[in-house]
């Protein structure tokens, strides 16, 4: 399936005052709907995935919410295995991973700058460099 849109509905930052240690993360997506409609840069017919990812940290520390829009052309095969998968309420095994990475990787970015913003930790380590050892 090419994606070919991608919006955010909705995007909530909550943070309480004090915690303690250092809070433990959980990161969810829950696809709230898949929709078939018409687009108007494709004579195919599209699929609009709605979701909702969320950010907790623990002890009720802070959270994040995204919700939104995933817009994406299938092939015919892939459109009547969505909608048949659908109907039970799931997603197609072959389209589940790359579809939740799309959705992390635009919303991981958001909410890096959105944490940076709230004085929060970083819900995903960052990259560090260290220094050479020498033998």
């Amino acid at each position: 399936m090419r994606i070919v849109g991608f919006n955010l509905s909705k995007i909530l930052v909550e943070r309480k005052e004090h915690f303690g240690t250092k809070p433990k993360v959980n990161q969810n997506i829950d696809i709230k709907n898949i929709i078939k409609e018409k687009i108007p840069i494709s004579d195919q017919d599209a699929l609009k995935i709605n979701f909702n990812l969320s950010i907790n940290y623990s002890e009720n520390f802070a959270k994040l919410e995204f919700e939104g829009s995933v817009i994406g052309i299938p092939n015919k095969e892939e459109l009547k295995k969505f909608l048949d998968t659908w109907k039970k309420k799931q997603i197609p095994e072959d389209a589940r991973v790359p579809l939740f990475n799309f959705i992390m990787n635009k919303c991981n970015v958001k909410a890096i700058q959105l944490e940076d913003e709230m004085g929060l930790p970083l819900h995903v380590p960052m990259p560090r460099l260290s220094p050479k050892k020498e033998n």
